[in-house]
């Protein structure tokens, strides 16, 4: 795994941070926990999954960043495994840690946890994944995901040239075939990332330069359960061998993640469409910007992901933290679309950034995110 460059937090962590209303879990107990010395302090870090760099990339900037901060962490990952996650949160609590940054699994399992930190008096922030049907979680710390899907459906826009990099229509009108996927249903940022990026897509299906031939076009429908790569795989070789038997052929595809890319690419590959775009692969994009799928976009593989970069969010959740502890409240930028079904949680979010071949050096490689070795190789070092 490649070794995450720590973002200096300085004289950021010193500053004085706006308050913003909104009680939770820690609400009670801020003044009890204002003024407190790091060093006497520790932080439970739940994470859902090592089975995605992406994960432990962010637990390992969270973790960094928090210790360079002063604070103890105790650092849980859980297989992808609710009833694990459950566990090792209910273990923190009970250790007595100060306070917990959770990126859930499903964000509507932890609601007895969640109460159990509020009657001990711990703030939980959710960490990048909204934890829902509570009114358990104070904080939010994530990127702009309506905006995450706008710019994965504007990148299949651009690919199918129907639009360039700056948003000008091209004038191309198709019909071009495409398929949707979606995340899994009970990770609340893929109904986000699903809404802007068909938001984005409808007023080309409508006036039909975007086919979905398969009809396939609501989210339970193409939803992918735990986001899993042979999960999308699978479906992918259904709809090919459902709907494109007639010797019609798929022209694009929205992917909301890498990984659930490469078993789509996986799956026309392996039903001839060829090894790249140039060769007649379809226009997959994805998120995150996985080593596996950055090598894939460099080689004119995959056409486009997603940066989200996690060194900042990672520095966002210790800035968060640190108001908390100090007896303060985090300075939110949204405070009206992030409802969990209980309350609306007070909210920062961070912008993220369409990758294509020809700005892979200026996103990733110049900002230290990957190295060029790393990029070349396809794999992190």
């Amino acid at each position: 795994m490649k070794s995450i460059k720590i973002v200096a937090l300085g004289g950021v962590l010193a500053l004085g941070l706006a308050a913003c209303s909104g009680g939770g879990a820690g609400s009670s107990s801020s003044d009890e926990t204002g003024g407190g010395d790091p060093a006497d302090m520790t932080i439970g870090v739940a994470m859902p999954t090592e089975t995605s760099e992406r994960w432990i990339a962010d637990g390992d900037a969270v973790k960094s960043q928090l210790e360079e901060a002063g604070y103890s962490v105790d650092l849980q990952y859980a297989a992808d495994d609710i009833p694990t996650q459950s566990q090792q949160i209910d273990q923190m609590i009970t250790k007595g840690v100060d306070l917990l940054i959770v990126a859930s699994i499903d964000g509507t399992a932890l609601s007895n946890q969640l109460q159990a930190a509020a009657d001990a008096g711990i703030p939980v922030i959710a960490y990048d994944r909204l934890i829902r049907d509570t009114e358990n979680v104070d904080f939010y710390v994530t990127f702009d995901n309506y905006n995450v899907g706008v710019q994965q459906a504007t990148s299949l826009l651009v690919g199918l040239g129907i639009l360039d990099e700056a948003g000008a229509e091209l004038g191309a009108t198709g019909p071009f075939n495409i398929e949707l996927f979606a995340g899994s249903l009970d990770d609340n940022n893929a109904h986000f990332f699903f809404k802007g990026a068909m938001d984005t897509l409808q007023p080309y299906i409508d006036n039909g330069t975007l086919v979905v031939k398969s009809g396939q076009t609501e989210i339970e429908q193409v939803a992918t359960l735990r986001w899993l790569q042979e999960t999308a795989q699978k479906r992918m070789e259904d709809v090919l061998t459902s709907t494109y038997s007639d010797g019609s052929k798929v022209d694009g595809v929205l992917s909301p993640y890498d990984g659930i890319s490469r078993g789509i690419i996986t799956a026309l590959q392996n039903a001839g469409y060829g090894d790249s775009i140039e060769a007649g692969l379809p226009i997959v994009t994805g998120q995150d910007a996985e080593i596996a799928s950055v090598k894939l976009i460099q080689d004119g593989v995959q056409f486009s992901t997603i940066f989200k970069d996690t060194r900042k969010l990672a520095e966002q959740a210790v800035i968060s933290a640190q108001a908390f502890l100090e007896g303060e409240e985090p300075e939110a930028n949204n405070t009206e679309d992030y409802d969990n079904g209980v309350k609306v949680v007070p909210s920062f979010l961070l912008e993220s950034d369409i990758v294509y071949a020809n700005n892979i050096q200026a996103l990733l490689i110049d900002s230290g995110y990957w190295t060029e070795e790393e990029v070349a190789a396809g794999q992190a070092s």
